[in-house]
């Protein structure tokens, strides 16, 4: 055999074995915003999807198969989630996902895997509605799970904080224009009436705003002693920003996504001392969340040694982690196993957020409790455990 001929039955062979490969990998979508406003929950997310399914494959995979993610940036944007939804289940014909980080997005776009029945695994995402979209008696089986803390939980530890813990009776509800914030500002206003509170002022802004006197000015006036907030991190520095502009300084206690790194970054000082819930701070208080740490710091080398945001980062990897579990209990890649493997797991999951044992049922889909979640708060420029 002269060397063209070798040459070329060498490129055939790297090929088919290739081939080989790519058939008997084990797809599995990774949606979120990658660019944007909404790009430090999502960079995060991903990153910490990708560290969990690199140890698993280091390992041997699932099934005796590799597990290959494919990556989609949806922008935040419901009309391109839609988009990338379609593409991960026709196109490259993926067994299960992970991602959504923006309710809007996930409540746009997840009925495609719900209609295909394929699992997805809400990991950022916190509209109360997400895991509700598909229930009985309409829908028999629901392919749609969540690793995040709802919204019911964390207006409710919003609450708690501001008038259990505070004392505070004249609060100022200030969400943005998405489905996120207004389903967040509907959660607040039930966790308040609980407690015979009715918000002194509620405003109203939307994304990219970069201005927000009118509204600071009606809490203001109205008396307000504390900032209640539903929103993402630009929009939040704006809030914590204004306060200063106007010289008035109330305490800011919202949603988990004032630990984001660009609300951090963009309030500096101002920021300070902000409450949020949290399922994961970046604390290496166990010896699973050290290793998480170090793996993720040593694998992207963030800036300040500080994770975009923590709490996306740990549920990304805690769903990939709960996702292998199920498909190796279903023996196979059928979307319709793999949903009943999530609904019964039979195995302890030592995730970064917590242990999962047993996280789910047919008719309950999340797997974060209350008692999982703790206050984070803002201080010098990293969160930490509120005290």
């Amino acid at each position: 055999m002269n060397m063209k001929i070798k040459a070329v039955v060498t490129a055939i062979a790297l090929a088919a074995s290739f081939s080989v490969f790519a058939a008997d990998s084990i797809k599995i979508g990774v949606s979120g915003p990658y660019t944007g406003g909404s790009s430090p929950m999502g960079t995060s997310m991903r990153d910490g999807a990708k560290l969990a399914a690199s140890e698993i494959n280091a390992k041997g995979g699932v099934l005796g198969r590799q597990i290959e993610l494919v990556e989609r940036d949806d922008q935040a944007d419901n009309t391109r989630g839609i988009q990338v939804t379609q593409e991960l289940i026709n196109k490259e014909q993926v067994v299960a996902a992970v991602g959504f980080i923006n309710t809007g997005v996930s409540l746009a776009a997840q009925r495609f895997y719900e209609e295909a029945k394929i699992p997805v695994i809400n990991n950022v995402a916190t509209g109360s509605k997400v895991t509700k979209q598909f229930l009985p008696p309409e829908f028999a089986d629901n392919y749609v799970f969540r690793t995040s803390a709802n919204d019911t939980i964390q207006s409710a530890m919003i609450v708690r904080e501001a008038i259990d813990n505070r004392k505070f009776t004249k609060v100022a509800i200030l969400a943005d224009s998405t489905n996120y914030g207004q389903l967040g500002r509907e959660d607040l206003e039930k966790a308040l009436a609980a407690k015979n509170i009715t918000p002194v002022a509620e405003e109203k802004f939307n994304i990219k705003d970069t201005d927000m006197t009118a509204q600071l000015l009606k809490a203001k006036e109205a008396g307000a002693q504390a900032i209640l907030t539903y929103a993402i991190g630009p929009e939040l520095a704006q809030i914590a920003n204004g306060m200063e502009k106007l010289g008035w300084k109330v305490p800011m206690m919202g949603s988990w996504t004032l630990s984001m790194a660009n609300f951090i970054d963009n309030a500096g000082k101002n920021g300070e001392g902000a409450r949020m819930p949290q399922t994961f701070i970046q604390e290496p208080n166990t010896p699973k969340r050290k290793a998480f740490i170090d793996a993720y710091l040593k694998a992207y080398n963030p800036a300040n040694g500080r994770i975009p945001s923590p709490v996306s980062a740990a549920q990304g990897y805690d769903s990939m982690y709960l996702l292998a579990a199920a498909i190796k209990q279903a023996g196979n890649t059928d979307g319709v196993k793999i949903r009943e493997a999530l609904e019964n797991l039979n195995e302890k999951i030592d995730g970064v957020v917590t242990t999962y044992n047993h996280p789910y049922t047919h008719d309950n889909h999340e797997a974060i409790t209350m008692d999982m979640v703790v206050m984070g708060e803002v201080k010098d420029g990293h969160v930490v455990h509120a005290k």
